[in-house]
């Protein structure tokens, strides 16, 4: 029998990447879509790809949450609104799984932090996970093989599509301030350096800007090594360590955002090393901010909590 699951907060850009791999999922019943804005409106009139869907959207609300029980919640809100609603799942629903895309649970240890490629056996035994930030994922990626080798603090140099600025109207979205630009933003204290610092139990420095592309994100990173090492060197530490993982992709040559734009996983390379300083090194990180740094890992994060295998239904 299928695991029913329903999804809140649906109308963003996250919900409209969610849904349809839900829909297709052939262990997963959508049983409702949360929408106040569009409530009793056809969801498959606002969001493609999900032929055969007669759901509507309905108005589910911390209050009423007892009348939409589930096997899974997920939380598509904005920062600072899960609470309410994890609450009445803790009432009403205490066994079902939750998997909240807000930063609102990523630094709480009695939530599960849902990065698939590294904490996958947690995932699996686990109720309430609290899904990654996009700029985050790809900085962990970038950072995790050389984790011990760092002998400074590592710098990212961070460009995402305006997607990653949500529906809410702000300069960050608005394509007429973005038009031949480039805006930066939060360049200290921004929540992903605070959540990738907790995570790899060290500092980073993020500088997060915001480009007039829709989707994607491209992150450089910069870091002195205790040790030199040569570009094929450090190319093979990071074949090494991702070797296995289906969704990341390591190459010699930099990865453009156009190469991973629509795709599920995320890709590595353009691997530089200096001279001067010895142990200086660069490299460069795309994802899909929308999928491997939302949605996609959503998906993952659900197959495990239910025992399947963590790239069920993602369409590879």
């Amino acid at each position: 029998m299928a695991h029913s699951v329903t999804v809140i907060g649906a109308r963003g850009y996250t919900g409209s990447e969610l849904l349809p791999l839900l829909w297709r999922h052939p262990e997963f019943e959508l049983a409702a879509v949360g929408s106040r804005s569009a409530a009793g409106e056809r969801v498959a009139d606002s969001i493609q790809s999900l032929d055969g869907c007669e759901l509507l959207y309905s108005d589910i609300t911390p209050e009423n949450l007892a009348d939409h029980p589930a096997d899974a919640f997920i939380l598509a809100l904005p920062n600072g609104e899960a609470a309410d609603f994890v609450a009445a799942v803790d009432r009403a629903c205490r066994d079902s799984v939750i998997v909240d895309l807000s930063a609102d649970y990523r630094f709480d240890d009695s939530w599960t932090y849902g990065l698939p490629e590294r904490f996958a056996e947690k995932i699996s035994s686990a109720k309430r996970v609290a899904n990654p930030g996009c700029y985050a994922t790809g900085m962990q990626f970038a950072l995790l093989p050389l984790v011990d080798r760092l002998a400074t603090t590592p710098t990212a140099f961070g460009v995402s599509g305006y997607s990653g600025a949500g529906r809410s109207r702000s300069r960050k979205n608005d394509p007429e301030a973005l038009r031949d630009n480039l805006l930066p933003y939060s360049l200290a204290g921004h929540v992903h350096e605070r959540e990738v610092t907790r995570q790899l139990g060290r500092p980073v420095r993020f500088l997060p800007h915001v480009a007039s592309f829709f989707r994607g994100i491209s992150l450089t990173l910069s870091a002195e090594l205790e040790n030199p090492v040569a570009a094929a060197e450090l190319q093979g530490l990071y074949e090494d360590a991702w070797g296995g993982c289906k969704l990341i992709a390591v190459q010699e040559a930099a990865p453009e955002v156009r190469e991973i734009q629509g795709r599920h996983g995320v890709k590595i390379g353009g691997f530089t090393v200096s001279d001067s300083p010895p142990g200086s090194i660069a490299l460069v990180c795309v994802l899909d901010n929308l999928l491997k740094g939302a949605a996609t890992q959503a998906m993952q994060n659900l197959n495990l909590a239910f025992g399947h295998d963590s790239l069920a239904g993602l369409p590879l």
